[in-house]
């Protein structure tokens, strides 16, 4: 895919995630929360100028930074968001104030990664960005899930401690 249509494509899916994230909505165990990270990430492993060829050592470099600070973020997002159980006992989440801050945080880690690439000459394929996405969303939805089975399972909790 063409820079730009990568770029649309985060764009798109950044803006569906994160209006979804910040209404509050019914977790279903069954979801499958893997499936839009999974082709986000074929998608972008497809792309043979995901590394600088002619770079190969600092893009490798760049491309592993930004996929570590993402298993990061998509960490504290996932702490982020607040979970709680209705009266029905069916269990609901929704973003925060600090869901907001940690994509702004990622979205500044993520044009200081591009800022380093474009001083050091380094080409970075917005297919880098597309695999950040893919990994972000699917270490903030294992983060969630297991935080869900957390409350569903209290005596496992209280063994763990």
């Amino acid at each position: 895919m063409s820079a730009l249509v990568n770029l649309l494509v985060v764009v798109a899916v950044m803006a569906l995630v994160i209006r979804r994230q910040m209404r509050p909505q019914r977790l279903d165990g069954d979801r499958r929360f893997w499936v839009l990270p999974v082709v986000l990430g074929a998608l972008a492993l497809r792309d043979p100028r995901l590394i600088d060829h002619e770079h190969t050592v600092l893009s490798a470099t760049l491309l592993g930074c930004g996929l570590a600070a993402v298993l990061a973020m998509g960490s504290v997002w996932g702490w982020t968001v607040r979970l709680w159980r209705a009266e029905d006992g069916a269990l609901w989440a929704t973003g925060t104030k600090a869901t907001m801050a940690a994509w702004a945080g990622m979205i500044f880690i993520r044009l200081g990664l591009y800022e380093t690439g474009a001083v050091l000459h380094v080409h970075q394929a917005g297919s880098a960005l597309l695999l950040s996405l893919a990994v972000l969303l699917l270490v903030r939805s294992l983060v969630v899930n297991w935080r869900a089975r957390m409350l569903e399972a209290p005596d496992r909790v209280a063994g763990l401690r």
